[in-house]
Formats: structure tokens, sequence, C-alpha cells
């Protein structure tokens, strides 16, 4: 037998990225630290299970728990290499576990706020409220902020491309990196499961994150992804004597199936970070458009406001760009490799940095488009405005 149905103010499904953020925006903002909130999530976050990258120009709520940054990075083909500094933006890391720790620890000075470790079956909701099942138990609030898959579009090879990755945080017994200079992309490796490359970002002289990305329609089998890095430290980072401290893998989304911020009509119901559509498509950063949401939210909420949020012109317009670019991708008109390459060899990094975090000016984004092959944009773009 279920026990009783129990009221929240707010009730945050899923405690990933997206659900510990707002719930720690909340909890720092003073006129909504008091509501009643509950979390919900089928997993204790007790483990290292990912790293986020991003850039940013200030500090950020989360800057007192960011691993490392650099102030320099590189991309790298077999033909060319660039190595920029940045001027404005720093390229920050926060590992998995210790974003969990940050926010949980400071959750539990409010005895408003109630976790359970539960699996959400169902979310529904009327005209004055939401309604969250669990296997076990029934909640009800004003507002569910969503980031669990329950409302994920169809992701077919037809519509989406995914990127997948492995990574390993390697210690070498002597000084082999430069932690002041971070690889973004190397397209060095071999490219015959779709755009693939490297990311090799340093945190010490003897220690880094290496791992091997992918953009494409299906996984690789984890001896792929393992013998791929074990050949690139080898041959290309020339590391013969290293101990894997820390292994992750992960799969992102990049798609061109619609991810809805509002998947039931009357609004009660709120998809915050992928599951509403925050993950970018065109890149699978993710990190700083939760930020981004999330503040957003926080903002309405401390007014009374329907947190809801309409896209802007400026967020379609960008949304655009990225359904353009996974198009190109999809229907194999030019490799990722080659796009990226004319984009780092030809435009100001910092430019191409400022456009993917969706920041630049319409004036910016043109520079960036005319460095490009037109005639594949052009029909790509074209068929993504039908």
């Amino acid at each position: 037998m279920k026990t009783p149905q129990t009221n929240y103010d707010y009730i945050i499904s899923g405690a990933g990225c997206a659900g510990l953020s707002l719930l720690y925006r909340i909890l720092k903002e003073p006129s909504l630290n008091g509501k009643k909130i509950l979390v919900l999530d089928s997993e204790k976050k007790d483990k290292n299970d990912r790293t986020w990258c991003f850039w940013e120009k200030e500090n950020g709520i989360f800057q007192a728990i960011v691993k490392h940054e650099w102030r320099t990075l590189e991309f790298k083909t077999e033909k060319f290499t660039r190595q920029f500094e940045l001027k404005h933006y720093r390229y920050k890391m926060i590992e998995g576990i210790d974003f969990y720790r940050f926010v949980l620890d400071y959750a539990s000075e409010f005895q408003n706020v109630i976790f359970r470790t539960e699996k959400i079956v169902k979310i529904s909701s009327s005209e004055s409220a939401a309604t969250v099942e669990t296997e076990e138990n029934r909640y009800t609030s004003r507002y569910v902020f969503n980031s669990t898959p329950l409302f994920h579009p169809d992701i077919t090879t037809k519509n989406s491309l995914l990127q997948h990755f492995t990574g390993w945080v390697i210690e070498t017994p002597t000084a082999v990196f430069d932690p002041t200079i971070g690889t973004l992309m190397d397209f060095s490796v071999h490219q015959n499961n779709g755009t693939t490359f490297m990311y090799v970002l340093p945190i010490s002289p003897t220690e880094a994150l290496v791992e091997y990305t992918l953009f494409s329609k299906s996984v690789l089998s984890k001896e792929k992804y393992e013998s791929a890095l074990k050949k690139y430290i080898d041959e290309q980072l020339k590391i013969k004597q290293y101990k894997i401290k820390h292994t992750e893998y992960g799969v992102i989304p990049m798609s061109l199936a619609r991810f809805h911020r509002n998947p039931i009509s009357n609004a009660s119901v709120l998809n915050i970070g992928t599951a509403g559509g925050f993950t970018k498509a065109s890149s699978g950063y993710t990190f700083q458009f939760i930020q981004k949401n999330t503040g957003q939210i926080v903002s309405l909420l401390k007014l009374n406001k329907h947190p809801h949020i309409t896209k802007s012109v400026k967020d379609k317009r960008f949304e655009w760009y990225d359904r353009t670019l996974i198009d190109v991708i999809l229907s194999e008109r030019l490799e990722g490799k080659e796009i990226f390459a004319k984009m780092f060899k030809k435009v100001d990094p910092e430019k191409i940095l400022q456009f993917l975090a969706n920041e630049s000016k319409v004036a910016d984004d043109l520079v960036v488009m005319s460095k490009l092959p037109v005639i594949p944009f052009f029909i790509a773009g074209m068929k993504q405005l039908l």
C-alpha cells in the first residue's frame, strides 16, 4: 500500500546537474529558501560519475569547486596546430563528486528540503498542481522541475547523432604535462567511426583527463574506446608509464528531435537540463546552459511569476544553427572534422567559443559562417526552416 499523498511547494525530479543547480540557486535566495522542497532520484549522488567542462568570463556560483582552469587552449589536426590564449573566457573543469558534495552539504542545513531515493514512473498535472508517482509513493506540488528522460522524444539514427565518450584520468610517475594548456580538440586520430577527436586537459604536471570522443549514430564497444585511448597515450602523448585513476563514460544526444520545456500543456511541469533542450545540440555542452536557465527560473520564482521561459528570437536563431550543423553531419555532406578545422583555422577561436556559448551577435555569426562551405550549409539551413 502506498503512503498518503504528500504535498510540497516544489518537486525536483532528478538530482543531476540541472536538478541540484536549481536546488542550490533556490536555497541561496532568501525569499525562496523556506519553501518545502522534495528532491527525487533513483540513485544516490555519491560517485564521481562525470566531469563538466565549460567556459565563462566571470566566476560563477560554483567557482569554489572548479578543479582546474585554463587560459590557453589548442586545436589540432594532423595538418596544423593552433594554440590560443583566451582573453575574456576561462576554460574550467568541475568533477561530478565535488559538485554533488558541495550542493548536498549546503542543502543539509535546510530541514525543509527532503531527499528520497525512489524511481519515478509517472509525472502528470492538473490545473492547480503537478503529481509525481514513484514505485513507492505519490507526491504533489505547485511545480515539478523535471530532468529525467520521461518526456524525451524518440532518438533515432535518422534524426540524431550521439556524442559518446570514454575518459581516463591518468597519473604519470614523472612530470609530462603542461597544466596551463588544454587540448580542446585533437582530430589527428582516425575518423573511421564518425567525427572523432581526443580531449586532453592536464590538471597538474603528472595528471590529466584524456578523453576519446565521437559524434556518430551508434556507440562503440568498451574495448574500442580503451584501445583508442591506449594508442593515443602511447603514440601521440609518448607516455609509456601511467596509472588510470578514474574512468568515465557518457552518451549525449545531438538531435533534430524536439525537447520540450513544457511537456504537459498547463505548464505545472517544467523540463530542465537535457530534458528541456538545454544540452547544446551541436556540441553537447550543457553546464553553462543549465546555469543560465536555472538562474532565470529562480528570478521568476522570486517575483512570484510563473517560471516557464519561452524561447526568445535569439534562442531560436541558435537552435537553427545547431540543427543546420547536425543536418550537415547526419547527411554526410561534410565530415565534422572538416567543419571544425575550417572554423579554428580561419576564425578567432574566442569568437568560436562565444558562438558555441550562444553569446555572439549576428555580425559575429556571419563571420564564423562565412568560413564554411556555402552549399552544404545552405541546403541544410533551408531544410531546417521548413
